[in-house]
């Protein structure tokens, strides 16, 4: 088995979705390397790993590391050192961004090509910012992971990209912690939203990909003239489009938007397999994990037909666009369709089972051996 240093310093600590990525990753990946893995982590978080994976070596990047700015410059001189430390014959770096020379093979993990496909989604500095480090990583890298086909021929069709030097590695979802609820799991969330009645569900960041706006709107429009129209509630991190808030106030007295930022991870659950329906009307996905996850707590998921979409929910979710009108019509069908959103829902828990961690585990561990491999050569 290869010697593997993992970088999660870049580990936000909201646990957001490259938080669930790596967890799900590292939890499966050491059970297969047991002590041939390293893994180099904030400080916050070191205790976290180490019990997460007793068999693995877990080390306290520098304190410094906390702060985007240092941790970057860290990445390129202290990362490299502590790989030749541990001996690693390969790095993998989990977020765009990695090592420009290290003394073994480094591979990447990129998210998706979004940045370049949605770029009026993004402000100018964060897509200045993720375009070039994809380029740099592209080029300098000696494996890319990517975590659809779609993102793949994306990357191959933007920047001319070689397929043989890029892996795709599917996502997976955790069974126990996305799973279908119970009853007192559901009334649990209800009873923190103060929610009395139906709701639809969004889980996500707050950014314009996102299209939150949009689905304010169409929720509105399809909920409006309804006797007892479902809540619409928008769960997640914080983000950066403003639009949201526009949106929000044009919500009329008598519908309920609740906006109750982060949930706590044992609430997902309940949370979106309580709802009529998990909304996700995104402009584009690199993976789409929230879909998954959705699935995964038999939630009748509506999503859109964009890039990685179809790849994890293929005909076991419902699909929309993004625009808001097209947004109510699709909606408003789910919601007077009982039968179809169970047999969606039905059809979302089986789907889900095909995505594992164990599964893209192995497929990283290809890559990284495809890395050291190439190098020899």
């Amino acid at each position: 088995m290869a010697r593997v240093l993992v970088d999660a310093t870049s580990v936000p600590a909201d646990r957001g979705g490259v938080g669930r990525y790596l967890d799900g990753l590292l939890g499966a990946v050491g059970t297969l390397l047991s002590d041939d893995l390293s893994v180099v982590a904030q400080r916050s978080d070191q205790e976290r790993y180490q019990q997460m994976l007793p068999q693995a070596r877990v080390i306290a990047a520098p304190a410094a590391a906390a702060h985007r700015p240092a941790r970057l410059a860290w990445e390129q001189t202290g990362l490299p050192i502590l790989a030749q430390q541990v001996s690693a014959e390969v790095l993998h770096s989990p977020f765009y961004t990695c090592p420009l020379r290290a003394s073994c093979p480094v591979t990447v993990t990129v998210h998706d090509a979004t940045f370049f496909t949605e770029p009026e989604h993004y402000d100018a500095s964060r897509r200045t910012f993720f375009r070039s480090a994809i380029r740099t990583s592209m080029r300098r890298a000696a494996r890319v992971i990517v975590p659809s086909k779609a993102t793949r021929d994306e990357l191959i069709r933007l920047l001319d990209a070689d397929p043989t030097r890029i892996d795709v590695a599917y996502h997976g979802v955790d069974p126990a912690a996305f799973h279908a609820p119970t009853d007192e799991e559901k009334a649990r969330v209800r009873a923190r939203l103060g929610l009395t009645g139906d709701y639809v569900a969004f889980l996500g960041a707050k950014e314009p990909r996102k299209n939150v706006p949009n689905l304010i709107r169409g929720w509105v429009l399809a909920v409006r003239d309804l006797p007892n129209p479902p809540a619409l509630v928008v769960a997640g991190g914080s983000g950066h489009d403003d639009d949201i808030d526009r949106a929000a106030t044009e919500v009329p007295a008598h519908l309920r938007l609740i906006r109750p930022g982060y949930l706590r991870y044992a609430d997902l659950p309940g949370f979106l397999g309580g709802a009529l329906v998990a909304a996700y009307p995104s402009y584009g996905e690199g993976f789409g994990l929230p879909v998954l996850e959705a699935m995964a707590c038999g939630a009748p998921v509506l999503t859109t037909p964009r890039l990685s979409l179809p790849e994890v929910g293929g005909d076991a979710v419902a699909y929309t666009t993004e625009d808001p009108e097209r947004i109510a019509k699709d909606l408003l069908a789910l919601l007077d369709d009982e039968p179809r959103r169970k047999t969606l829902a039905r059809a979302g828990l089986l789907r889900a089972t095909e995505f594992t961690w164990a599964a893209s585990a192995e497929a990283h561990i290809a890559a990284w051996q495809r890395a050291i491999t190439d190098v020899k050569r």
